[in-house]
């Protein structure tokens, strides 16, 4: 077929697939010609000393790239990094506001490992065109303003250049503040452009909409000339402040009233994050409500506006009109996003509207998906499969995923369009116990097989993605640990497992809201399966030679440490069933593998606790550990608060820090038991009092690609 030629201004940037030919993920190139429906012939721009001009390319798939108009590739190619490129691409509304800059528009920027707000001084060309199909680079010049807001260049200097990735907000221009005026008088206030600005701030929410036009223009009059908010503010509201710097904060007001001295109602507000000089709920010496020190903030109302990350469109209302530039369209990052660091959790995903968004009896599920793929790698290699062999479904949770490792938050029109794919109608309606829908997830949207090989006392082999512990209460004391329902399940049951298993999910002995055997149970942290391994060695309780006799009367005996698995050699055997109260006792003897000294040592198999999933008056939550450091945990609620009734509302998700939990957990088991549940923190007692499951993991590796079955 001869090549139909494609027009010298379609560019595009490579989103998908492995290097090929030098056009690897990130990179921007020219379109050169369309060779057939779905591949083009592409050249490849690299940035020289001096310039940036197109190399030899080669062919590529249309689907593994997204098009660029020339303005957006030049401040592409100014990104240093491929990386910060997709990153920009996933916020589409962010680079729409950033493509849109002129002189005059009021930015933040990353700046000395912080954020300042500046003015777009200039856009800058950099590079040469030495030869006619090479492109300039497109940066900012970025003039500081400080708090006053004055401009900080006292004298001519050159500004400091920003790339379009540098900038993490673009204030809209009702936010901007009045009165800011070039130091060299040639402009009285901010440049009143023709192009419409947008609020570049994420959306959020399930009806969420772009705030432009008109309704802009008419949200900024109401603000300036001091008139009240259009929508009633009350104790609960979530609203936005913009600082004088025109930087916009968030959070939920405490308080509403008339402070001392003042005429007019001021609202006290709890932000989503520290802010230097901001108070613990005090102002001027009295406390109006308690909050997180540098988190409460005292404005007049006026200065209040509903958030407008939760703004809903009202029935009938017309949807407002894009600006001429078309928007960038969405775009969603194919490729994997690792597990969230350690060293990022606390400020991607700490906060209000943070983690899963919860929707119609969703919480079940919200907080499963939170606990097994948030920041635990133990499931990572079920987004490895080849795209092209996924089933819809799939590709689904690998967007949830992503989504919510890179932005920390999952709104709820997307767990939704999963819950519409898993199958079943309930799932769109009706409560859930999460381990229906672990078995779901598993068995029918991931294809994989059972996490847990179980062999039984008739030697027959059977698979379970989950562990329920099944026991006589009887057999515990009044608090028991994980380690001891787990050891006494086994033994009573007679069950062993025939491998370590990489991720071990233990469902507590309850059924729901309706029941539970135990008012409290102790976590483990550390899980040690060593003696529930069959055909392991495993070493004797008494003198630690290797063992061959296992006892389950033994095993509540108050005189051996009551809720330790007993097993003995031979010798040790006799011994302890020729005291009286034990002669009744049958032990029973196990394989011992061949080859194994009497004496060696026996390696220790432990897991580690990695999530808890709890449930109160219905309501499913979780704690998840995102880190190595004992204290490194966090509590997830997909529906910690509501905005609007239940026909026309929302849920609000929060994730709080918890480094109390890691404080208890690392007292010593004895400590622990000793330890009144009604004296801990109160997220602490709410595990203890709610645990539905434990979800541990095989510090040893994560799931090996052969757990896979193919669809």
């Amino acid at each position: 077929m001869e090549p139909k030629s494609a027009a010298k201004d379609k560019f595009f940037i490579v989103i998908r697939g492995k290097s090929r030919k030098g056009f690897s993920r990130g990179c921007i190139g020219r379109v050169e010609a369309e060779i057939q429906p779905g591949e083009l012939m592409g050249l490849l721009y690299s940035a020289g000393s001096n310039s940036v001009s197109p190399k030899s390319g080669g062919v590529l798939r249309r689907e593994d790239t997204y098009p660029l108009t020339c303005h957006q590739a030049q401040l592409l190619l100014y990104v240093s990094t491929a990386s910060k490129r997709l990153e920009l691409l996933c916020n589409p509304q962010l680079f729409s506001a950033i493509c849109e800059l002129t002189q005059g528009d009021l930015v933040v920027v990353k700046h000395k490992k912080g954020h300042s707000p500046g003015l777009v001084k200039n856009l800058m060309q950099m590079g040469r065109k030495e030869n006619k199909d090479d492109m300039y680079m497109l940066g900012f010049e970025v003039e500081f303003v400080d708090n006053d807001h004055n401009l900080t260049s006292k004298k001519p200097a050159p500004l400091p250049l920003f790339s379009a990735a540098d900038i993490i907000q673009v204030v809209p221009s009702y936010s901007a503040p009045l009165g800011l005026h070039w130091r060299d008088g040639q402009c009285g206030s901010l440049n009143r452009k023709a192009v419409t600005r947008i609020n570049s701030m994420p959306n959020i929410g399930s009806r969420a909409h772009r705030v432009r036009g008109n309704h802009t223009e008419q949200r900024a009059i109401s603000q300036h000339s001091g008139s009240s908010p259009p929508v009633p503010l009350e104790v609960g509201s979530t609203v936005e402040v913009v600082s004088n710097s025109g930087i916009t904060v968030y959070g939920v007001i405490r308080w509403l009233g008339v402070l001392p001295g003042k005429t007019e109602e001021w609202a006290g507000i709890e932000l989503d994050y520290d802010v230097n000089g901001c108070s613990d709920g005090k102002s001027g010496g009295k406390r109006y409500f308690t909050c997180k020190g540098n988190r409460a903030l005292f404005v007049p109302v006026t200065k209040c506006s509903p958030d407008s990350r939760l703004v809903f469109s009202s029935p009938g209302s017309e949807t407002p009109k894009p600006t001429e530039m078309p928007p960038v369209p969405p775009f969603e990052d194919c490729e994997d996003t690792p597990p969230i660091p350690e060293s990022e959790a606390l400020s991607l995903l700490v906060g209000k509207m943070k983690g899963i968004q919860g929707h119609i009896n969703s919480c079940y599920l919200d907080a499963t998906l939170f606990s097994l793929f948030s920041s635990s790698v133990t499931l990572d290699n079920i987004c490895q499969k080849p795209a092209d062999t996924e089933q819809p479904i799939t590709c689904t949770l690998r967007k949830i995923i992503n989504r919510l490792r890179r932005h920390g938050f999952v709104p709820a029109e997307s767990v939704m369009n999963f819950r519409k794919q898993l199958g079943c109608d309930t799932f769109q309606t009706d409560e859930k116990d999460p381990e229906e829908f672990i078995t779901v997830l598993f068995q029918k949207v991931l294809h994989m097989e059972p996490l847990l090989k179980l062999r039984s006392k008739r030697e027959t082999s059977q698979g379970a993605y989950t562990f329920q512990i099944f026991l006589e209460k009887e057999q515990m004391g009044h608090i028991p640990t994980v380690q001891q329902l787990l050891d006494t399940s086994c033994m009573s049951g007679d069950l062993k497992f025939e491998e370590v298993p990489s991720c071990l999910i233990v469902q507590m002995p309850r059924f729901g809201n309706a029941y539970k055997m135990f008012s409290h149970i102790i976590p483990t942290t550390e899980l040690d399966i060593t003696d529930l391994l069959y055909n392991s060695p495993r070493e004797c309780f008494v003198c630690g030679h290797l063992a061959q006799y296992e006892c389950v009367q033994c095993l509540s005996d108050r005189k051996l440490q009551p809720g330790r698995i007993k097993q003995y050699c031979t010798t040790c055997n006799a011994q302890v069933h020729s005291h009286h109260a034990r002669q009744g006792h049958s032990p029973k003897a196990f394989e011992v593998p061949p080859n194994v000294a009497s004496d060696a040592p026996v390696p220790r198999h432990k897991m580690q606790l990695f999530a808890v999933l709890c449930i109160q008056t219905s309501h499913y939550v979780s704690f998840v550990k995102y880190g190595s450091d004992a204290r490194s945990w966090l509590f997830f609620d997909s529906m910690a608060d509501r905005c609007g009734d239940n026909q026309s509302g929302y849920s609000i998700p929060k994730i709080q820090a918890c480094p109390e939990l890691g404080d208890f957990l690392t007292l010593q088991e004895e400590d622990l038991l000793r330890t009144s549940p009604s004296q801990a923190p109160e997220l602490v007692r709410r595990l203890l009092c709610d645990s539905y499951m434990f979800l541990y993991h095989n510090p040893a590796g994560s799931l090996s690609t052969t757990n896979h079955q193919e669809p």
